[in-house]
């Protein structure tokens, strides 16, 4: 199940103008002009920032999300006809051959489950064609981010175009060995209405990692920094073999 964040169709509509700065995609673009991406597999499309990027490269691409929510605002965007959206996760796609599956930002940690974790891992290596590569990042542990995970460090005031100003702040609820749960708080000045919505991020071991992927097939070819956070997480290079 998607988080509130993604799927309330009142946190979804605000989303993209409350995480404005999307810079963290830049390597992601690079890697698919890196590989010579012509088909791309986004999981975890979300509202389709990524997606929309690649397509207006003319890269083809398929952005899938249970989020109908998130979906919903990504195919009212400009372009958003050049993509091919689809309701639901990994383990439910149809037939593809792609060049490059992607999860950016959170998604891969936001699949906490290890089921369903090992369930997305089979469904990227299908979807790939023979040669094709899967990328996606995840926090190193030891950084121990959520402990900035507080309302001091994280309130902030928005005044989004036709809704008014949002107050959000993000607040560590709990961490339980590899879990860690928060909680994001909205507030909309228009009318008062506070929702809040709980997320569960799975923090795994580069090994952890490393050995999930050998075990679905998988060629790890590179463990990258991310550009955006140095020091802060791994960037998994994957290749299904030919």
């Amino acid at each position: 199940m998607a988080d509130a964040c993604f799927a309330h169709s009142r946190l979804a509509a605000v989303y993209d103008p409350l995480d404005p700065d999307r810079s963290d995609l830049d390597a992601y673009l690079g890697i698919a002009k890196e590989f010579g991406a012509r088909q791309v597999l986004d999981i975890g499309c979300g509202t389709g920032v990524f997606a929309l990027l690649l397509a207006e490269r003319g890269i083809e691409v398929v952005g899938v999300d249970p989020a109908a929510a998130s979906l919903n605002v990504a195919r009212t965007k400009p372009g958003a006809e050049q993509v091919r959206w689809l309701d639901g996760d990994a383990t439910t796609l149809p037939p593809l051959r792609v060049d490059l599956v992607t999860m950016t930002a959170n998604v891969a940690q936001a699949i906490a489950d290890p089921q369903a974790w090992q369930g997305t891992l089979r469904g990227a290596y299908e979807a790939l064609r023979p040669g094709g590569h899967l990328v996606f990042e995840t926090r190193d542990p030891a950084r121990r981010a959520w402990e900035e995970w507080t309302r001091d460090l994280t309130h902030q005031v928005t005044d989004v175009p036709g809704v008014g100003p949002v107050e959000k702040w993000v607040q560590l609820v709990e961490v339980e060995g590899p879990l860690v749960a928060f909680d994001q708080t909205y507030v909309f000045a228009s009318d008062g209405q506070v929702l809040t919505s709980r997320s569960m991020l799975r923090f795994r071991e580069r090994d952890e990692v490393e050995r999930d992927l050998v075990a679905h097939g998988f060629v790890v070819t590179d463990v990258r920094e991310a550009p955006d956070r140095p020091g802060r997480e791994f960037v998994f290079v994957a290749r299904r073999p030919l």
